[in-house]
């Protein structure tokens, strides 16, 4: 009975829909997180490697710490990277946008499965390819916005390029 009752105010008083990632709408979307968390899961990859190195057949405590940090931190930082790909995917893209950009729908599929294998290996190729995949998201998210883009050299360690937009 209640549900009619909603359903005759609703016909009579329609709610208008609105879009935002934290529901309020808010309407602040922006790639860069994922892009921070690509190029963590590389610095991360890259100081796995390097301490295996250092190392060799010397395992320590400290070795064993550094090491499970590091794992740690690259496996939060590649499910960060798909996280904020999902939101953006979820709640921002739209049927145009996919009609505009129809390579989307595979990009963002890409860009899950990097950021899995990304937590499964330590492959620095993965991980270059997860930031690359991001990168090109990235440039079409500008797109979308009406914002040219530029790739830069990222202040980090890893200095691997990414893409900003132009404000």
């Amino acid at each position: 009975m209640l549900h009619k009752i909603v359903q005759k105010i609703d016909q009579h008083n329609p709610v208008e829909v609105v879009d935002a990632h934290c529901d309020i709408p808010c309407g602040i979307y922006d790639p860069h997180l994922a892009l921070i968390g690509a190029l963590t899961v590389i610095r991360m990859i890259d100081l796995i490697n390097n301490l295996v190195e250092a190392h060799g057949d010397a395992i320590d405590a400290e070795y064993l710490n550094s090491m499970a940090r590091y794992v740690a931190v690259k496996e939060e930082h590649a499910e960060l990277t798909k996280h904020e790909i999902r939101v953006i995917w979820g709640d921002f893209i739209k049927d145009q946008h996919i009609e505009s950009y129809p390579q989307l729908p595979g990009l963002v599929h890409k860009i899950l499965e990097l950021g899995s294998k990304a937590r499964q290996t330590v492959n620095r190729e993965t991980g270059v390819a997860l930031l690359e995949a991001v990168n090109e998201f990235a440039e079409i998210f500008w797109q979308i916005k009406g914002k040219e883009t530029k790739r830069v050299a990222a202040p980090f360690p890893v200095t691997d390029e990414i893409v900003v937009p132009l404000l």
